[in-house]
C-alpha cells in the first residue's frame, strides 16, 4: 500500500498558514469568567460551608452525565497537545496552530469546571476523582500518521461541537446553554481548519488521503471512550438525543464527506478507489444502524409514555 509523501506536512504548510490567518480573523475573544454565575458560589465544608448534595444541582440527569463526559474529555488536553505536537511539529505555521488550538481548548475546561463547581451542578469530589483517573491514564491515539491525525480531528471537532451544543439544550439551565453554545463556536472553527487541510491534502496525495478518510471514519471513536463510565453515560446521552448514531451520520460524517466531494472525486488510483468503496459500504451500514436505533428509541419512548399515562411503574431497563 502506498503512503502519503514524507514531505506532505511541508507541502501543506502554506495552506496551514492561510487557514491559521483565517482562523485568527474569525475567532472572537471571550473569557470564561463571563459565563459563570459567581454570585451563586459559596464555601464548601472545608472552609466552614456546606458540602455538595444532589438536591443542590439544577441540571437534568442527562445534563449531568453529558457535562461530566464532555468536561473530562476536555480535561485530557495535555495528551491531545502531545498527540498533535508530535505529529504536526512545533515550528512554523503548524507549530503556531498547535499552540493556539491548545490555548483555545484549555478555555473550555476552565469554563465548564468553574460553572459546575459554582452552581454545584455535580459532585465536585467525584468530578475531581474522575479527572485524576482519566488524566493519569491519558489518551493515546495509537500510531496515526499526521495525515490520519488531521483527518480524525476533522470529524472529532465537529462531533464535539454537536455534543456540546445539544448538551446545553438538555441541561435545563439557560446559563449552561449559553456557555456551551459559546464553546461550540470554537469547536466549529477548529473543525473548519482541519477540514480545509484535508481538502488540500486530497489534491496533493489523493489516494493516501482517501485511505486515511476511510480508515478514520470506519474506526472512529471519541477520545473520551476510555474514561470510566463512558459506555453508561454515552448510552444515556444517545437515548436523550444529545449524540447518537443518527447525529453521527447526518451531522458529523456525511457533511464533511460531502464538503470533500468524496463521491465525485476524480483522479484516484486503485488504492483510493478501494478506500472509497469501503467507505461507501460502511456509510450505508451506519445509516441502517442509525435508523434501527432511532426506531427502537421511539418505541421505547412510546412504551414509557403509555405506562406513565396508565400509572404503571416504568421499566428502567428500557
Amino acid at each position: 500500500m502506498s503512503t502519503a509523501p514524507a514531505h506532505l506536512l511541508e507541502e501543506l504548510e502554506p495552506v496551514v498558514a492561510q487557514n491559521l490567518d483565517r482562523h485568527l480573523g474569525l475567532a472572537q475573544e471571550w473569557h470564561p469568567h463571563d459565563y459563570v454565575p459567581w454570585s451563586e458560589g459559596r464555601d464548601f465544608a472545608a472552609m466552614g460551608g456546606e458540602d455538595w448534595a444532589p438536591e443542590q444541582s439544577r441540571l437534568s440527569e442527562v445534563g449531568k452525565a453529558a457535562m461530566i463526559t464532555n468536561l473530562l474529555t476536555e480535561d485530557n488536553l495535555p495528551s491531545y497537545h502531545r498527540e498533535i505536537a508530535t505529529r504536526f511539529g512545533r515550528d512554523g505555521a503548524w507549530g503556531t496552530w498547535v499552540g493556539r488550538w491548545t490555548a483555545e481548548e484549555n478555555r473550555h475546561g476552565i469554563a465548564m469546571r468553574d460553572y459546575l463547581v459554582v452552581t454545584r451542578g455535580v459532585d465536585p469530589v467525584e468530578l475531581e476523582r474522575a479527572r485524576m483517573d482519566y488524566m493519569t491514564s491519558g489518551y493515546d491515539s495509537g500510531d496515526k500518521t499526521p495525515l490520519e491525525a488531521v483527518t480524525y480531528v476533522s470529524f472529532q471537532e465537529l462531533a464535539t461541537r454537536v455534543s456540546h451544543r445539544n448538551t446545553g439544550k438538555v441541561t435545563g439551565d439557560p446559563v449552561a446553554d449559553k456557555l456551551l453554545a459559546r464553546i461550540s463556536k470554537d469547536e466549529n472553527l477548529h473543525m473548519v481548519f482541519y477540514r480545509n487541510i484535508v481538502e488540500a491534502a486530497l489534491k496533493i496525495a489523493p489516494d493516501a488521503t482517501m485511505r486515511a478518510i476511510a480508515d478514520e471514519v470506519i474506526g472512529f471513536e471519541m477520545p473520551g471512550a476510555t474514561m470510566a463510565g463512558f459506555r453508561r453515560n454515552s448510552m444515556m446521552i444517545a437515548k436523550a438525543g444529545v449524540y447518537d448514531l443518527r447525529l453521527h451520520h447526518d451531522e458529523v460524517i456525511a457533511p464533511i464527506l460531502k464538503y470533500w466531494n468524496v463521491d465525485g472525486l476524480t483522479g484516484l488510483g486503485p488504492e483510493g478507489e478501494k478506500a472509497r468503496e469501503e467507505l461507501a459500504t460502511f456509510m450505508a451500514g451506519l445509516d441502517e444502524q442509525a435508523t434501527r436505533f432511532v426506531d427502537r428509541r421511539a418505541e421505547s419512548r412510546a412504551r414509557t409514555a403509555a405506562r406513565s399515562e396508565s400509572g404503571e411503574t416504568p421499566d428502567i431497563a428500557s
